[in-house]
């Protein structure tokens, strides 16, 4: 198959990643970590299907919409150099959750590539994360709440990662709550059970310098900005999804931030 030229990520949206030209796949993951475009630039939401332009425009704050716009634009564009499909024709679904059978499982490619070829996509006040491997894959950006925040929210976390924090001085509890919270995401998003305050609470990864190791899965911080957390969770082998027809990727059944 013949693979159509697209345009590049613009670079002074990309933080650092591979770019465009597919390499290493089968090596590990690749991340592209990229920030939303200046206020008042263009956005240019060409590749978007008719599902993520209506959830870009349902957006009420402009600097959400255009992290909206860039991330899933960019997601596309990457997709489309690992499959040699135009960015604007990569099928994307979403499986149902292997537990529930809900509409909130993870985000694939349909068809053939959808075997080889697994993403994730995460974005939070500015900045957006994407990861691409083998096997299905989570990852999870977060910027750094408040202290207040970061307390009141940690109550729904394992009881020994809370534990953890409550030993932590008041100026390390930010940032030690949101890597465990990005880590907790991240692997819920590679299973695709979505998040849930039981999922939540009793999935322990850690709030130290190094996630905890489970069976089944390779975890890592990812390096970002100052401001941020983010961590990337690859399973594996891939998870057997229920046998029922996925939904439209764009669908508002999903369970947290893609």
């Amino acid at each position: 198959m013949t693979t159509m030229a697209e345009p590049s990520l613009r670079p002074q949206m990309l933080v650092r990643g591979p770019g465009l030209r597919p390499r290493r796949l089968a090596h590990g993951p690749l991340l592209w970590v990229l920030r939303a475009p200046e206020p008042g630039q263009p956005l240019d939401a060409s590749v978007l299907d008719t599902g993520e332009r209506r959830r870009a425009a349902a957006l009420r704050r402009p600097a959400e919409r255009a992290l909206y716009v860039t991330a899933h634009s960019a997601l596309r564009r990457v997709l489309g150099a690992y499959t040699g499909l135009r960015a604007a024709s990569v099928p994307l679904v979403r499986l149902r959750c292997p537990h529930c059978g809900g509409p909130h499982g993870r985000p694939a490619v349909a068809g053939p590539f959808g075997a080889s070829v697994h993403f994730s996509l995460s974005h939070s006040d500015g900045l957006a994360l994407i990861g691409l491997a083998t096997t299905p894959i989570g990852v999870d950006v977060q910027a750094v709440p408040g202290l207040r925040v970061a307390v009141d929210t940690s109550r729904s976390l394992h009881p020994a990662e809370q534990r953890e924090l409550e030993r932590l001085p008041p100026s390390a509890f930010p940032g030690a709550f949101t890597r465990c919270w990005t880590r907790k995401e991240a692997y819920l998003k590679a299973t695709g059970e979505g998040v849930s305050g039981a999922a939540l609470r009793g999935l322990y990864v850690g709030t130290g310098e190094r996630p905890a190791e489970l069976p089944g899965r390779t975890s890592a911080d990812v390096d970002v900005p100052m401001g941020w957390e983010a961590a990337c969770v690859v399973l594996s082998a891939p998870a057997t999804p229920p046998d029922r027809p996925p939904v439209p990727y764009a669908s508002r059944g999903s369970r947290g931030r893609r």
